[in-house]
């Protein structure tokens, strides 16, 4: 199969390139620095450009048959909210357009459980109520609506999936969490009885695949997640278990570091730098998240095979190993 990967030099788009090659797909890649691509290996056909370049978007799409939108514009410092739209929600619609004219057959979008927010009822299935609560998770919220709109309008299969905490060898977003947890400095924030729900990242580019093959996927949205669920405290715990550390017992209330994590938001911003604390990194502690795969596992087959303690070895092994820990 033909397909193309956007986003293929961050951490998710990466994995999902190597994982559809080594299944002997013909996988081009749409990346912005081409030299960020060598990690990867060999064996891609590399189109530079990025989403907002309608003629790279077209270079990119011709002859694939699947096409798996994984670039996105994740929480930066400084960056106005048009921007975050331009990358997240409108161009998906000019992506769909030019795979659709190019003689695409699907589109894969992936989206984020974000869109959920903070889930009152656990555990939330694809059905619950939308309830994003930053600009990134609005703005992946009208991509799906825009992948929708298109879609419809130029015939094209759509598939969106909604992955949970991806962790695993060569992520850096809950490097902070694993490297605090096994160094014993992590200090927990309220009670940690808020769920949190982790996906490995070798599971979830098995499900990207099978939304990209599975005939009955198109047009329905999967909730892409781990086969276990915790609450915060028990993955805290978990990670010191597999590090070999006893589990960490400091605990600070949660508001208190919410109100300086505000103030110190809006004087980094007019400074345009990344702030040391943030509402963000607050909500991590306080922002419920438990997903029901169900949808996925009987209309997908998706089935997660990594264990949570499995997966947090592989990933404070590669940590170590490079360096970061």
């Amino acid at each position: 199969m033909k397909v193309l990967v956007t986003g293929a030099t961050g951490f998710t788009g990466g994995h999902l390139a190597r994982h559809l090659r080594a299944r002997g797909y013909d996988v081009r890649l749409l990346v912005r620095e081409p030299a960020r691509a060598a990690s990867l290996g060999s064996g891609f056909d590399i189109v530079q450009g990025d989403l907002t370049d309608r003629d790279a978007l077209a270079r990119a799409c011709e002859g694939r048959e699947v096409v798996y939108n994984i670039a996105a514009l994740y929480r930066q410092a400084g960056l106005p909210k048009e921007r975050y739209h331009d990358v997240n929600a409108r161009a998906v619609g000019w992506l769909i357009e030019t795979a659709a004219a190019a003689g695409a057959r699907r589109v894969v979008h992936c989206s984020t459980v974000g869109v959920h927010g903070d889930v009152e009822h656990p555990p939330a299935n694809e059905d619950a109520p939308l309830r994003p609560g930053d600009v990134y998770q609005w703005t992946k919220l009208d991509g799906e609506s825009i992948a929708r709109q298109t879609a419809g309008r130029v015939g094209l299969e759509l598939v969106i999936a909604r992955p949970t905490g991806i962790y695993g060898p060569g992520d850096r977003r809950l490097l902070k969490l694993f490297k605090g947890v096994a160094t014993g400095r992590f200090v927990m924030l309220g009670r940690g009885d808020i769920f949190y729900h982790l996906t490995y990242i070798d599971d979830l580019c098995e499900g990207f695949r099978l939304c990209g093959e599975v005939p009955q996927a198109a047009g329905r949205v999967y909730i892409l997640a781990g086969g276990e669920v915790t609450t915060l405290k028990e993955l805290v715990a978990r990670i010191a278990g597999v590090a070999g550390v006893t589990p960490p017992r400091r605990s600070l209330p949660v508001w208190p570091v919410w109100t300086v994590g505000a103030i110190v938001e809006g004087v980094c911003a007019v400074l345009k730098v990344e702030p040391p604390i943030y509402r963000r990194r607050v909500d991590f502690f306080t922002k419920s998240r438990a997903f029901d795969i169900t949808r996925a596992r009987e209309e997908l087959g998706y089935d997660p095979k990594v264990g949570l303690d499995d997966g947090i070895r592989h990933t404070l092994d590669w940590y170590r190993e490079a360096g970061w820990l």
